[in-house]
């Protein structure tokens, strides 16, 4: 069977749209991932990449300027990150620029997100440099706290609630307390009592130091409170000799 023309026409026309779409794919996946563009590397170590993958997007002053190019274990307890950037942003990026992992929105793809540093540094950044890694929040174990802390609220308002009960039926001292009307009334004749118990002490205490200057003042005993006085005065001079220190007589 012979190919018409009108056939062959059309077989050139697929081909060619073909070729063209296959062309402008590896254009648009070329420009995304920097492979006609000149190009630097860098690198940071992280803790725990949070989900980051290969191809990812790297943004400095929230442009796309590069990708992530690898990740590799290094250390059980670190990743190293490799990133390819666009050679015309590395005289934006200085030595001590840090690197973290953000998202491209709420819900977006992980992303690298580059701060331009230059506070402690004005050199520019060069092929193959360490930047700083900022490690990301382990959301993992901030639940697990989180978890932790409500579990404990949960048992501690469920004890509370049960003393409440306790206390509202009666049960235990302080239920009874408030409860019981005839402790409460028994409670509080013992404050009263207590309370006319201090003022009887008071009155009686008054009573006495009153009887006691009176009895100073009378002139059968002023000679006996003399005599007490000036036999304490010469008790506090023997004390006063024996401990080496001269006394002074009154």
């Amino acid at each position: 069977m012979k190919t018409t023309s009108s056939q062959k026409i059309k077989i050139g026309f697929f081909t060619f749209t073909g070729l063209l779409v296959l062309v402008l794919a590896i254009f648009f996946i070329g420009n995304r991932k920097n492979l006609f563009s000149s190009t630097f590397a860098v690198y940071g170590t992280f803790k725990n990449v949070n989900g980051l993958q290969v191809g990812n997007n790297v943004r400095f002053a929230g442009i796309n300027v590069g990708v992530v190019q690898a990740i590799n274990i290094v250390t059980d307890s670190a990743a190293r990150v490799d990133l390819t950037l666009n050679s015309d942003v590395r005289k934006f990026i200085k030595k001590d620029s840090k690197i973290s992992i953000g998202s491209d929105g709420l819900m977006g793809d992980k992303l690298i997100v580059i701060a331009p540093g230059g506070i402690t540094s004005t050199e520019i950044v060069k092929n193959g440099d360490q930047l700083t890694a900022v490690n990301p929040v382990d959301v993992d174990r901030i639940i697990a706290k989180m978890t932790k802390v409500i579990d404990n609220a949960e048992t501690l308002t469920g004890g509370l609630s049960q003393i409440v009960a306790k206390v509202n039926s009666g049960q235990g001292s302080i239920g009874r307390l408030l409860n019981s009307d005839k402790l409460s009334k028994d409670l509080e004749g013992t404050v009263r009592q207590a309370k006319t118990t201090m003022q009887n002490v008071h009155k009686t205490t008054t009573t006495l130091n009153t009887d006691l200057k009176a009895a100073q003042s009378n002139f059968l005993l002023k000679g006996f409170f003399k005599k007490k006085k000036k036999k304490e005065q010469q008790d506090s001079i023997k004390r006063a000799e024996a401990a080496g220190t001269p006394a002074t007589k009154q």
